[in-house]
């Protein structure tokens, strides 16, 4: 007589590598959105500039649609941020400046920011836009911002 075949116990780790995958991609997804700072919906163009990293990370300042000025992650009055923007400048330089505007700000008071900013001596402050998608065109029709073709 032949003796019955025990049970070999077998790790089957397919549900464990499936619940890790999608696991990796919902923190792939959810990663760059834990980055933004202060919520600014910023104005679109449409040929941005590639991104071009600095051997110094940069000094962002903010400007919400309600009037609230930051420094970084900090809420400052207009003065009250020129004034540590003076004193980030004089630990540092070579630091450069970005503004980060809402759409909705108005561009006489981001001219009156970057006025500011250029007395305290920043070598260079950028203005940071989104990438605005062109509308689909068909031929013999000119895409948005792009004047009518003559004939």
């Amino acid at each position: 007589m032949k003796k019955p075949a025990s049970v070999v116990p077998d790790m089957n780790v397919t549900p464990l590598v499936d619940v890790v995958l999608v696991l990796l991609i919902i923190f792939m997804v959810v990663a760059p959105r834990m980055d933004q700072d202060v919520p600014v919906e910023l104005p679109g163009i449409f040929n941005p500039d590639p991104d071009v990293d600095g051997q110094i990370e940069p000094l962002k300042m903010s400007l919400a649609s309600d009037g609230k000025v930051y420094v970084e992650q900090d809420e400052h009055t207009l003065d009250s941020a020129v004034e540590v923007l003076g004193w980030k400048y004089a630990e540092n330089p070579q630091r450069r400046l970005v503004i980060r505007a809402d759409r909705r700000v108005k561009y006489g008071q981001v001219r009156d920011v970057l006025a500011r900013t250029r007395k305290v001596g920043f070598p260079g402050t950028s203005l940071v836009v989104g990438e605005k998608a062109r509308p689909d065109t068909t031929p013999g029709q000119a895409a948005a911002g792009e004047p009518a073709p003559r004939g």
